[in-house]
Parts: structure tokens; sequence; C-alpha cells
């Protein structure tokens, strides 16, 4: 009986250990938005520019901001030379 306890408790912990969820911030995403309501809120980043965060964020509780994990390009931005 006491060993039927313990299979009981070994199945029950591993059923109730949670798998990890997604990364919140997408690294491919340079600006986030991050909404608040009563019962929680929720961030996402799948925004290109903070114009295009900010309609949507306009009218609601929410706020816009830049990805700290966003993935930068190291190549440099490409220079034109003048004309000579």
């Amino acid at each position: 009986m006491q060993a039927l306890v313990y299979v009981f408790l070994a199945i029950a912990t591993a059923l109730a250990a949670s798998p990890l969820g997604a990364q919140t911030y997408d690294p491919n995403y340079p600006v986030c938005i991050q909404t608040y309501a009563i019962g929680g809120g929720s961030i996402d980043c799948s925004f290109t520019s903070l114009a295009q965060c900010a309609a949507s964020a306009s009218g609601r509780s929410a706020q816009c901001y830049d990805n700290p994990y966003f993935a930068r390009s190291n190549r440099k931005p490409f220079r034109q030379r003048g004309v000579d």
C-alpha cells in the first residue's frame, strides 16, 4: 500500500512540473508592446518600428519599448560614395 502511495506521488510530481514556456522576447523584431490588465498583462515583440507599435497601443493600456534581445546584424550599413 505504501509503495502505491509513492508511485502516485511520483506520477503527480512529474505531471505537476510544467514545461518551460516560449521565450517572451522574440529576437527577430526590434520593438515590443507591453499591455496591462487587471488579471495580468502580456508582452508582444512582433513590431518592426515604434510607430507601428504606437498605432497598436493607441487607446489601450499599453506601452512600447525597444526589444532588449533584438538580434542586430553585425553588417555595416551600405555607404554610397560621392560622384566624382
